[in-house]
């Protein structure tokens, strides 16, 4: 039985090592938020720095890429909806952005729990044989208690790095999640503003104000007025 629990904490601190190794490398910010493109977008002031911060993303796929050409794509929508449709897709790339971290959270919980099973499976072992030959010597006694509770041990030595990097992680995506959603903002917001304050719109006197202000021009000349009467 206990070369099973450590057969389980074996494969386990190996799954965790290497959660820990692809989830490293994967939320590196480099990765997720590119410098060159967080500086597009603060440079991306009309509609016309668009087109090429779209060719700017699609050269270098990350997190942010993808919202951005998502944003981008749908300009011509109500800001309203794009907004929306932009939230859906930044669930998804969070989800993404955390997989592997539930890997960690249960190894965190497993790993002293099997490191227990281990000691108490050497325990039950352990006294078993005493009872059976009648073991007297405090020395082998000794070690055998020192060889199961190993099992503890290896169990915590497992789980405490694994917490370890899973609140490191948990909180790195949480910043990473703070600053797309700036960096989104900020793009969506120049964007719209800028098509509300674009020459090419202009602005029409409705009816009842235009008829005020011929009202008020013949106010302003009664001379026009006699001259006519």
């Amino acid at each position: 039985m206990e070369y099973i629990v450590y057969l389980l904490l074996g494969l386990t601190s190996v799954v965790g090592l290497a959660f820990v190794v692809e989830r490293g490398i994967a939320l590196q910010w480099r990765r997720v938020v590119p410098s060159e493109i967080e500086t597009a977008v603060q440079s991306c002031q009309s509609r016309e720095d668009v087109a090429l911060l779209r060719r700017l993303c699609e050269q270098k796929p990350s997190s942010l890429s993808r919202l951005l050409l998502q944003a981008s794509e749908h300009l011509d929508w109500a800001k309203a909806e794009n907004e929306e449709a932009l939230q859906t897709l930044a669930r998804h790339e969070i989800v993404r952005l955390e997989r592997g971290l539930v890997v960690l959270e249960i190894i965190v919980g497993i790993a002293p729990l099997l490191g227990l099973v281990g000691t108490i499976a050497g325990m039950m072992t352990l006294f078993g044989d005493i009872g059976q030959t009648g073991l007297s010597e405090a020395g082998k006694l000794a070690a055998g208690i020192a060889l199961i509770l190993r099992a503890t041990l290896w169990g915590l030595l497992i789980a405490i790095p694994s917490l370890i990097t899973w609140s490191y992680f948990s909180k790195k995506i949480e910043i990473i999640a703070v600053e797309l959603e700036t960096l989104c903002d900020q793009f969506i917001r120049r964007q719209y503003c800028e098509r509300i304050e674009s020459p090419q719109s202009t602005v029409q006197i409705p009816a009842a104000s235009k008829a005020t202000a011929d009202k008020k021009s013949k106010a302003q000349n009664p001379e026009a007025k006699e001259a006519k009467a």
